[in-house]
């Protein structure tokens, strides 16, 4: 519907279903799909026709995250650091203000960024299969560009400090028991469990539901005036690591 490289928008009605669709790259983050994912958004906003979202991957990942291709860019070259930085603030913003409600239909690994994104979403369905992990601090990055806002408005402080500080796996049944996850369900009744919720919540009173929603999420507003600034200017000093650089000469191909 809406005119996006690498997502896939279809209309059932009043829902909207957003399929990140880069399969080969298990739906990562390149700099072109951020932004992408960013003006998604804007486009739903305008859109008056829609009533709910839901939020999928294609292929066997919902999101592996940042790609590692623009892994050395960021560290050598600021004007790239930087961009990405706006972009994670505006996708953190956009997220939180988008005036209808989100389900995540997780289908696989949600990780780093795509955890992220699952956590910023208003209701979230997990294939039994699937399994979220915030593994910034694995690559030697801080979790600067939302974790630290979602995990302590989700669950308690310590687990957020257990699982974002290790980069640690949770199933879909620990995202529940947690609290970072509404529902775990078959693979193969995930999308249409999660579809049917969004129309569930699509046939409630419009107004109801979005300043409802808008009035939640100023709990999740305040966390970030708290700790996104700080988290993606601590995130950006991250690039400068050697920590960083080693986990990136790791990842440079191997010349024959």
């Amino acid at each position: 519907m809406y005119e996006l490289v690498g997502i896939d928008v279809r209309a059932d009605g009043p829902v909207r279903v957003v399929t990140l669709n880069h399969p080969d790259e298990l739906n990562a983050f390149s700099e072109d799909l951020h932004a992408q994912f960013v003006e998604l958004w804007a486009h739903v906003d305008r859109d008056e026709e829609a009533r709910a979202v839901v939020l999928t991957g294609a292929g066997k990942a919902f999101s592996a995250g940042g790609s590692y291709d623009d892994f050395e860019r960021r560290r050598v070259d600021l004007a790239a650091r930087r961009r990405s930085l706006r972009l994670a603030q505006q996708l953190v913003d956009a997220m939180l203000n988008v005036a209808v409600p989100v389900v995540a239909a997780v289908n696989g690994p949600a990780v780093g960024l795509g955890c992220t994104i699952t956590t910023l979403c208003d209701i979230v369905f997990m294939a039994e299969t699937a399994f979220l992990a915030d593994t910034h601090v694995s690559v030697a990055l801080v979790a600067g560009d939302g974790g630290a806002v979602t995990w302590p408005a989700m669950t308690s402080l310590l687990r957020a400090k257990q699982y974002l500080l290790t980069g640690d796996r949770l199933s879909a049944a620990e995202a529940v028991s947690l609290g970072l996850a509404n529902f775990a369900v078959p693979a193969d009744e995930l999308l249409a469990d999660a579809t049917a919720y969004a129309h569930r919540l699509a046939a409630q009173p419009r107004q109801a539901v979005q300043e409802t929603k808008a009035l939640l999420n100023q709990h999740l507003k305040a966390n970030a005036v708290r700790a996104l600034a700080q988290g993606l200017a601590a995130e950006s000093q991250s690039h400068d690591t050697p920590e960083y650089k080693a986990i990136g000469d790791t990842l440079k191909p191997k010349e024959s």
